[in-house]
């Protein structure tokens, strides 16, 4: 066998459909988000605006987080030195955790390194808490509950994506006896689109199921104090888990579930994505918490958020580019062709120093390649009217379609 063709095959075939990933090499400057200076493949450093990052509202660099994180560093040291089981466990994330569980009104919470292994390994240790177990998973659900979901043994079943009709096709046609659970999430985080929270609530209160949500996309930008969607329409009490990350809005990293503590107990004692992994650092752990705290009184930031993508959203429709618009933060821009959409990102980073990276398949359908833009607070009128002008251009330039509007 001549492994290295087989590699070489593999990565031809990327290339040859045009989505071959490539790192770009940028470096943040503290306290100058969302601009930044990417080092070309010739060595030279340019300067960029980032529009495509997940630090949505620039807490990744305030300084209430930058202090906690110093505070920690200097009275802890670096790593955390083992697992929460073994030695790995700090009041930095007993305060977090806490923190948490606050935030989402839940007895409890549990800390994972990021939320694709706190969706993993809490999906895939479901079925040994409750026997017979049949998921119900949303067909776009992320890839991190599509694995959990795969690699637990149990059943599960697909229902095409905020179908609630198809969903009560299938769990009428499953045993009534047999322990359910619907898996979905609040912000869609390609379509930008939200799930029907309410409705699955009440089909999950009336076929007797558990509800798990991934609020990943929300987490700090929605609610009164950041708690997501759930918060925001006040829902979060008929979830049972609830899903987040400490990667996006909060700007630092990590992971959890927020749910009753036998539930988080459970999860803990069992499920070997928690108990076999190191845990966060003490300085993250610290900076997250602080993070948390912080955004449960910043209304006016999270108001700007949604305000400066309301206006992007508003000057992409003025050209006539086909955007997916359902009223949240994420604002994808149809290509539809990977090779077009691939070209469009390189002379937007090349030749306007606008950086936002190509979405390709597997992560969205064949066919609806995208840019996909995050605007956050700090992106003011000058990097909007920039981004702006480049878009215009770029779409004559490739001669794309811009009557066939997407939503």
């Amino acid at each position: 066998m001549d492994y290295t063709a087989k590699l070489d095959t593999a990565l031809t075939r990327l290339h040859d459909e045009g989505r071959y990933r490539t790192f770009i090499d940028i470096e943040r400057k503290q306290g100058h988000f969302p601009h930044a200076t990417w080092t070309r493949p010739d060595g030279e450093a340019q300067p960029i605006t980032v529009w495509c990052g997940n630090d949505y509202l620039g807490m990744g660099q305030h300084p209430v987080v930058l202090e906690a994180m110093h505070e920690a560093v200097d009275a802890t040291g670096a790593g955390s030195g083992g697992t929460r089981n073994i030695s790995g466990t700090t009041v930095y994330h007993k305060r977090l955790e806490a923190e948490i569980a606050d935030l989402h009104g839940k007895e409890s919470a549990l800390l994972f390194t990021s939320a694709y292994i706190a969706n993993d390994a809490t999906l895939s240790t479901l079925p040994k808490l409750f026997p017979g177990l049949i998921i119900y998973s949303d067909e776009l659900n992320h890839a991190s509950m599509i694995e959990g979901v795969r690699r637990n043994g149990g059943a599960k079943r697909i229902f095409k994506h905020n179908d609630v009709a198809h969903l009560r096709e299938l769990l009428e046609a499953d045993d009534p006896a047999a322990p359910k659970l619907i898996a979905f999430e609040s912000v869609y985080s390609m379509d930008g689109d939200f799930g029907p929270i309410e409705a699955l609530c009440d089909l999950a209160d009336e076929f007797g199921a558990l509800t798990y949500i991934d609020e990943v996309h929300a987490v700090g930008m929605y609610g009164p104090r950041g708690g997501g969607v759930t918060e925001r329409d006040n829902l979060a009490h008929r979830i049972d888990i609830i899903n987040g990350t400490l990667a996006k809005a909060y700007g630092v990293m990590g992971g959890y579930i927020a749910a009753s503590a036998k539930m988080c107990d459970a999860v803990r004692s069992y499920a070997p994505g928690f108990i076999f992994t190191t845990s966060l650092p003490p300085a993250v752990a610290a900076g997250a918490a602080a993070s948390v705290a912080h955004l449960k009184n910043d209304q006016a930031l999270r108001d700007l958020h949604q305000t400066q993508a309301q206006i992007l959203k508003l000057r992409l429709k003025g050209l006539g580019l086909p955007i997916i618009d359902h009223g949240s933060h994420i604002v994808p821009v149809i290509v539809g062709n990977p090779v077009h959409t691939k070209v469009l990102s390189d002379h937007l980073l090349e030749d306007y120093g606008i950086y936002v990276q190509p979405i390709n398949f597997p992560t969205v359908p064949r066919g609806t390649e995208r840019l996909r833009f995050t605007p956050s607070p700090v992106h003011g009128p000058k990097e909007i009217d920039a981004l702006v002008s480049a878009m215009d251009a770029l779409w004559s330039h490739c001669a794309l379609n811009r009557a066939d509007m997407a939503g």
